[in-house]
């Protein structure tokens, strides 16, 4: 059979169908954006404090007025007293894809190394600028990518690197086109070493290696490894030992069971111990979970904070030798001192706030012998900023978002569901009070190991929505981080089920806190927030629109679809091979003839998470019942999607699905 005509809606400008089974409104991607920023949203995308606390190096740049990463970035440095600015000139200009990324410091703070892709390949190179932005010069030039530079006390240069890369890392982004020999052995990315003009590689071949951090001896490292795919294998890594003595690397610490993924290793300073961040995961680089640490010489490994009613998202070992944490509990950021990580405890509280700090793991750290932490601090109605100081006493060192503002009203909102305690986030329009009940729209996120935190509502979606008058709703179901491992387990082999009665019964929660209609409620979300979109209309009609982006209509031919199949295993217990009722159980698939609901769908074409078919399938159901539906296929995409007039299009046509058939 010819599976040609999809029937898959072009991106390209379009007036309303009036079709019994297909119905839109989109303007395309020439469309305005209603009630934009008045300036231009800048993103702080990796940040860096020099060992003496003089400098700080940043990555940045203006996000589009359709919101994702900035497509032109610029490395700056900065002076911690916040005298001196200096914007590095890069050899391939301040065009798209000429991104610098991961600065780090020389143990001297004299000068910054970072890498730099070059624009429409995957290849980076290596460059070394003095602090004064000086003498920029070129030290490696490689046919792969290279992420995470890290300095020994020495001064030698590691890195990760990943030899003839036939794509950008992350299985979020756009997969590579699936030809060939599918069992060739795919790229690895390993542990390297500068040395004279070349990279030495330290980890063996046969590994993937995902994170990693130095010991203090100036020869060796830890670091999260496993054999096989990087996109699909993060899943059952291990915490491995790699120095000259043991080529093949020595495993310090296995996972105990599927249910537990490893990240953020980090190496004491006396190098006698490491820490890290255990738990159940779905994706790498969202992290959250319990803290462990093991004795470098090998021994029994300790759960540093079992019980603990939060999830840890980054380490940092102080200049004091102490442990330092962050943590999501509930609607709260914590940072947390466990000391010398030895033994079990609370830890000790050093500060909470409803503040998002940093962007990713990296970024809770800070060089002795100064002790200063640069990072990223925002709130939903404040902007991202730098701020720069000793740990929780920041002050901010940046004020380039001072005149973007997000008027909206926000209120973290806790209800009952079950046994449980569910947190979430309601956001109002500037006028809601006094104003007719409003239309809302609740936002599922993705994951589903994750947690809507306070990032700041500057241009995308969620500030379309508001702008024109709906509510949101941002909720944290089991399954969320923010309550323990115990709650963040708590959706295993129960996908839709107990999650969707938490979002359900916040929505009654949300009813009553605020001016919201309770007969126009939609629902959207992406990745496990699509799947939860196309989930809820085949459980409930009280969602009278929905928008699902990159969503999973069919667990059982996903399975076999996906590039990242290990992922599922900790979740449903085993492959669907094993176990394809417990896969059908959670598939909207099998409960397609009860959908009401008028939806639109989207996904990337080049979606190795979430495959395009899947989103195809459902849009194939919707049409063969009579639903009003759509679906737009975005060429050149991933899971994330970055083009931003992709972007643009893709705001205006949910802005007005929700127009035509929530309002």
């Amino acid at each position: 059979m010819v599976c040609s005509d999809t029937r898959v809606q072009p991106v390209a400008p379009m007036q309303l169908i009036p079709h019994s089974v297909i119905a839109l409104l989109a303007m395309g991607v020439a469309a305005a954006v209603a009630a934009p920023l008045s300036t231009a949203q800048h993103i702080f995308v990796d940040v860096r404090s020099s060992p003496d606390g003089r400098y700080v190096a940043s990555v940045e740049g203006d996000a589009a007025p359709s919101g994702g990463s900035p497509v032109v970035r610029d490395l700056i440095i900065r002076s911690a007293d916040g005298r001196a600015t200096v914007v590095v000139n890069l050899p391939c200009g301040r065009v798209t894809e000429c991104w610098p990324a991961s600065p780090a410091w020389t143990p001297d703070s004299r000068k910054v190394s970072f890498a730099l892709r070059t624009p429409g390949t995957h290849a980076r190179s290596i460059y070394v600028v003095n602090a004064d932005g000086s003498s920029l010069t070129q030290v490696l030039a490689f046919n792969g990518t290279i992420d995470a530079l890290r300095y020994s006390p020495d001064g030698q240069l590691a890195m990760l690197a990943t030899e003839g890369a036939t794509k950008e890392l992350g299985a979020v982004e756009a997969g590579a086109p699936i030809i060939g020999d599918l069992d060739a052995a795919p790229p690895e990315q390993r542990i390297a070493v500068l040395d004279k003009g070349k990279l030495r590689w330290v980890s063996p071949p046969g590994l993937f290696v995902y994170e990693y951090d130095w010991r203090p001896d100036g020869r060796s490292f830890v670091g999260t490894a496993a054999p096989g795919d990087g996109d699909n294998n993060w899943w059952v890594a291990k915490l491995y030992v790699f120095d000259s003595s043991n080529d093949g690397g020595r495993i310090l610490y296995a996972p105990t069971s599927p249910q537990q993924q490893l990240a953020a290793p980090k190496v004491s300073r006396d190098g006698k111990r490491v820490a890290f961040i255990a738990g159940i995961m779905s994706d790498f680089g969202s992290t959250g979970g319990d803290v462990y640490s093991v004795p470098l010489a090998g021994g029994s490994v300790t759960d540093i904070t079992p019980n603990l009613p939060a999830s840890v998202t980054a380490i940092h070992w102080g200049c004091n030798g102490h442990l330092m944490a962050l943590a999501i509990a509930a609607g709260q950021t914590q940072l947390v001192d466990f000391g010398s990580a030895e033994a079990s405890g609370p830890g000790r509280l050093l500060w909470q706030g409803q503040e998002l700090l940093g962007d990713h793991a990296r970024q809770l750290m800070g060089d002795c012998p100064a002790g200063v932490v640069a990072l990223t601090h925002q709130t939903f109605n404040r902007p991202m900023e730098i701020e720069i100081g000793a740990i929780g006493k920041w002050h901010d060192l940046t004020h380039v978002n001072a005149q973007s503002t997000a008027p909206f009203q926000v209120q973290s909102l806790n209800w009952k569901s079950d046994a449980f305690t569910v947190q979430g986030w309601l956001v109002l329009p500037e006028a809601a009070h006094g104003a007719d009940k409003l239309p809302l729209v609740t936002v599922v996120h993705g994951g589903p190991a994750s947690a809507f935190q306070p990032n700041f509502l500057g241009a995308g979606r969620e500030r379309l929505l508001l702008e024109h008058g709906y509510a949101l709703f941002l909720p944290n179901p089991r399954g969320s981080y923010g309550q323990g491992e115990g709650f963040t387990r708590a959706n295993v082999r129960d996908f839709g089920y107990g999650d969707l009665r938490d979002i359900l019964a916040g929505l009654d929660a949300a009813a009553r806190a605020g001016p919201i209609d309770p007969e126009k409620m939609g629902i959207t979300g992406h990745s496990y927030g699509g799947f939860m979109t196309m989930w809820a209309v085949t459980q409930t009609e009280r969602f009278k629109a929905a928008v699902a982006g990159a969503g999973i209509s069919n667990w059982q031919s996903y399975y076999g679809e996906n590039g990242i199949d290990e992922w599922m295993i900790p979740y449903f217990g085993g492959s669907v091979y094993e176990d394809p009722a417990v896969y059908a159980r959670s598939s909207p698939m099998t409960f397609i003839r009860q959908a009401r609901t008028p939806i639109f769908s989207y996904v990337g074409a080049a979606d190795i998470e979430c495959p395009a078919p899947q989103t195809q399938e459902f849009g194939h159901a919707m049409r063969a019942l009579g639903i009003p539906s759509a679906t737009v296929i975005y060429p050149g995409e991933g899971h994330a999607i970055h083009d931003p007039g992709h972007l643009a299009d893709l705001n205006q046509r949910t802005l007005d699905w929700f127009e035509h058939y929530l309002k």
